[in-house]
Parts: structure tokens; C-alpha cells; sequence
């Protein structure tokens, strides 16, 4: 089927596709983040390791928010990919830029694990690990709005938001996968080997998966939503103008969702990790034992909430969460300053609640944009608040920690990320089982209604 062709309509009036092809897009749409995720959470748990390797000895805590303050840049630019690569998708379409941006990520992580370090090559060393994030985050900035599109568009409507929580899966994978290997380089290795070569192994490891990943998505159909916008002739000329100039609500209440995810998504998955070894004073090998933990658990409970919010509702599932996350985030952390099992137990707690706003938030956020600019209100929402709240996280936790002198900072921290996400939750309408072809995307009004077939 060529671009050009119009795209027969399944059940329901929406664009058809064939159960293959419907696997064939969830394994397109997940690889990316699992990739993406893998290399992020590699990098936040060898960040010990890699402050010793890459900035000058002194310090411990210097180096430290060094390596995180790298972190935190990277996630700066990534507002700037977004503004390209979203916009893009919507011109180009998501296929496209799913392509190119997991093409670059990976180049990039291929070459930090090939990087010296600072005993090698001095002052370079730091700057080319700037550069190579900065690289990574431009790159990871197409990364979620392609993705999300690409699985929103391609999910039967009833079972969308089953359909979309896969692309959470991947990013779960990732972090799985980055936990496990740290966890085994943590008990195989000696601090000396770590330091010295050990490192470098999860990079060298998502290097391949990035080409696997780029393959399966260039053998792949674009989205029967984006196909059918191209043979009407209504694929947006000016995405970023449209977007800002019709969806600005959208871009705002997306933002809200967005950001009750970031936060408790860093906190517990990335900065836990180094909150148990530096604060409570756990092993690392613990400490990567929960983290995978909550990882595997939520594999389980992230489709079973998306495949919930089909059944219910988005509004009840997400609701429901900023709520608990609210109630539940300070004493959380409360319990985790009461020992080893405390902190299990807290852990995998804060680990349920954002399991439920990872398999809803991205679905009804995809659904409140139109097709038209889907794509680009999808990466500009969500990378712009990655950068303000996500990224930063590990960074001012250790800043707010070190100046309060109390460890319980991160459980307030998450309930104003709650309170945000909840009135942006609030100020939303129900919008599962509704299509994503609109009025707005289709001007001329060859668009299906829900109660009968497209003619088409």
C-alpha cells in the first residue's frame, strides 16, 4: 500500500490493520524505549563509577553531582529535540523519525563505551561525555512522541490503552535490563575492575540493540492514521504553528499527566538506587535487587492498568493514582529509614502506584491531541517537562538532602508532582474508545463518525 492509497477501515470506523502487523508495531514501538532506557538507567547506576573515571579525584560528592549534572543537561536539550523531531513526524511521518532517532541514540552510547577517561586524555574526557549526552538527549527527544503515536494509532480503539502501555513495558525492559547487568557487575566484579573496564559493558551492549531496533522499524508500514491524513492531502504543512495556535490546552494538560509520571518514575527507578547506598546505607547489590524487583512487578501491573483504563475509564485509573501517589509518597519514604525490609516494602509501594500512571498517562495523552499534530504535542509536552522535573531529580534531591539534612525530601518532592498531575487530570474528559480521527484532521468531513463505517 503505497502513501497515496486510501486505508480501509476496520471495526468501529477506524483504520484496519492486521494482527501482524498490530505485533509487528508493538515490537516497533517498544524496542526504541527499551534502548533508551537501558542506556539511562546504565548510566544512573554506574554514576559512582563513572564520576571516578571521568572528572578529577577530590571530592566524592563534587564528582557525584557532576555526573548527575550531566544527567540533568542532557535531559535540557532534549526539549530542543523535540521541537525538530515531533513537528517532523507529523510532516514526514512516525516511521520516519522512529528511525533516526533510535539510529543516533545508539551511535551515541556505542561511543561512551568506547570513551577514555579522564587519566587518558584530562579535560577531554568530560567534554566529549557532555557532548555524547547532549547527542543521546537531542536524539531522545523524537524517541517518545514517535513512539507513543506510532502505538496509539496503531491499537484497535477498544483496546488502546492495553495497546499503548507496551511502549512503558519497553521502557521497564530497559530499566530491568540496565538493573540486572549492574547487578551482576556489582557481585562479578571487583571495585578496581569496575573502575577499570567494567563500565563500559552495558553501553557496548545497547549499541547492537539499537541496530536491531532500527531494523525492525524500517521494515514496517507508517500508522493507518498518519497513511490516511496523507491520501486526503491533510497532513499538517506547519505542525509546531498549528499545534500552539489550536492545542495549547492540550499541550498543558498533557504536560500536567506527564510530570505525576517523571517524577516518581526517576525517583523510584533511577535515584532510589543511590538514595538506598548513599542515605540508608544498603549495599549496592540491594539496592539493584529492588530496583529490579519493582521493574519485573511492573511488567505485570503496567498492561493490567492499561488494559483496566479500556475497561473503566482513564480518568478512574489515573485519578486513583496521583491520589495514592499523594497520600502515600512521605510515608513511604518514612518506612524506608526503618530498615531493609521498610525500604522493600516502601519501595515496591511508590513502585504500584506508578505502575498505574505508567500504563494510562501516555494513551489519554495521545488521545487528547489531534492526528495533525499528535506527534509533535506529544514530544514538546513530554520532553519539556522531562526537562524541568525528570532529569533534575537526582540532581536536587542530593542538592535539598545535603542542605536540609533530611532524607525525607524525595515523599513531599513527589506530592507536588501529584497535585499537578491531578488537576491536570481533572480539567480532562474521558476519552477512551473515542477515535483519533477528527474533524480537525480531516477538514472536508471524510471523517468516521463512531457509530457508523467510514466511507472510505
Amino acid at each position: 500500500m503505497t502513501a497515496a492509497e486510501p486505508v480501509p477501515a476496520g471495526k468501529h470506523g477506524e483504520p484496519a490493520a492486521d494482527p501482524a502487523t498490530l505485533r509487528r508495531s508493538v515490537a516497533a514501538g517498544a524496542v526504541g524505549v527499551f534502548v533508551h532506557w537501558f542506556d539511562w538507567a546504565a548510566y544512573a547506576y554506574l554514576a559512582g563509577t563513572i564520576a571516578s573515571v571521568f572528572f578529577p579525584e577530590g571530592d566524592d560528592t563534587a564528582g557525584l553531582l557532576a555526573v548527575f549534572g550531566v544527567f540533568a543537561v542532557s535531559f535540557g536539550i532534549r526539549p530542543l529535540g523535540a521541537l525538530v523531531f515531533g513537528p517532523l513526524g507529523d510532516r514526514i511521518g512516525r516511521k520516519r523519525t522512529l528511525s533516526v532517532v533510535i539510529f543516533v541514540m545508539s551511535g551515541a552510547t556505542l561511543v561512551i563505551g568506547l570513551l577514555p577517561g579522564y587519566s587518558q586524555i584530562g579535560i577531554a574526557a568530560p567534554l566529549l561525555l557532555v557532548f555524547l549526552r547532549l547527542l543521546q538527549g537531542f536524539a531522545a527527544g523524537g524517541e517518545f512522541g514517535s513512539a507513543a503515536s506510532f502505538l496509539a494509532e496503531y491499537a484497535p480503539r477498544r483496546r488502546r490503552g492495553f495497546g499503548v502501555s507496551w511502549l512503558e513495558v519497553g521502557s521497564l525492559l530497559g530499566f530491568l535490563a540496565g538493573s540486572f547487568v549492574f547487578l551482576l557487575l556489582s557481585v562479578g566484579l571487583t571495585g578496581e575492575q569496575l573502575s577499570s573496564w567494567g563500565w563500559r559493558i552495558p553501553f557496548l551492549i545497547a549499541a547492537p540493540l539499537g541496530i536491531i531496533g532500527f531494523v525492525i522499524r524500517s521494515k514496517i508500514e507508517d500508522t493507518p492514521e498518519y497513511r490516511t491524513l496523507e491520501a486526503t492531502g491533510n497532513v499538517a504543512r506547519s505542525p509546531v504553528r498549528e499545534l500552539f495556535r489550536a492545542n495549547r490546552k492540550q499541550l498543558l494538560q498533557a504536560a500536567g499527566l506527564m510530570t505525576m509520571m517523571h517524577v516518581p518514575f526517576y525517583a523510584v527507578l533511577t535515584y532510589l538506587v543511590t538514595y538506598e547506598t548513599d542515605y540508608l546505607g544498603h549495599s549496592a547489590g540491594s539496592a539493584a535487587a529492588l530496583s529490579t524487583v519493582i521493574s519485573l512487578v511492573g511488567l505485570v501491573l503496567v498492561p493490567s492498568f492499561g488494559r483496566l483504563s479500556d475497561r473503566v475509564g482513564r480518568r478512574p485509573v489515573l485519578i486513583g493514582a496521583g491520589i495514592a501517589l499523594f497520600v502515600l509518597a512521605t510515608p513511604a519514604y518514612l518506612l524506608m529509614r526503618t530498615g531493609l525490609v521498610g525500604t522493600w516494602i516502601g519501595g515496591l509501594v511508590l513502585g504500584a502506584v506508578l505502575a498505574a500512571i505508567l500504563g494510562t498517562y501516555a494513551v489519554w495523552s495521545a488521545e487528547i491531541f489531534p492526528t495533525r499534530t499528535r506527534q509533535g504535542g506529544l514530544s514538546i509536552a513530554y520532553n519539556l517537562t522531562a526537562a524541568l522535573f525528570a532529569g533534575t531529580v537526582p540532581y536536587l534531591m542530593t542538592v535539598l538532602i545535603s542542605a536540609t539534612g533530611s532524607s525525607l525530601v524525595p515523599g513531599p518532592y513527589l506530592m507536588v508532582a501529584a497535585v499537578i498531575g491531578l488537576i491536570a487530570a481533572f480539567s480532562l474528559h474521558e476519552t477512551a474508545g473515542t477515535p483519533l480521527l477528527r474533524a480537525e484532521d480531516l477538514p472536508d468531513s471524510r471523517v468516521a463518525s463512531p457509530a457508523a463505517p467510514d466511507p472510505r
